[in-house]
């Protein structure tokens, strides 16, 4: 199944989220956790969070357990969502998917 822009516009954030992070655990792509890891501090601070926004290089090692749990605010996964439409669009025609 190939996603397209169109298609991927028009899912729920949650669906999305849910899609590109199960392709990535498919793909064993740690770059996209990465690059979802480097946007966290921008996505929570355009959304409010600001007192999460300075995370640094050097708080990285704790930041991660803290990171996905805040990836899951659905506020934070809001302003994530061009990330998640960006790796379905790159990698779903090559991909037939994540393994049910």
């Amino acid at each position: 199944m190939t996603d397209d822009l169109a298609q991927l516009e028009q899912l729920p954030t949650k669906e999305l989220r849910e899609r590109a992070v199960a392709l990535a655990r498919h793909r064993w792509d740690a770059r996209f956790f990465w690059r979802l890891l480097r946007s966290l501090p921008a996505a929570e601070a355009s959304v409010g969070h600001l007192e999460h926004s300075d995370a640094t290089v050097a708080q990285a090692s704790g930041l991660f357990q803290e990171a996905f749990a805040a990836e899951s605010d659905p506020a934070v996964q809001e302003a994530l969502r061009p990330i998640y439409i960006d790796y379905l669009t790159a990698h779903s025609a090559q991909d037939s998917g994540p393994e049910a």
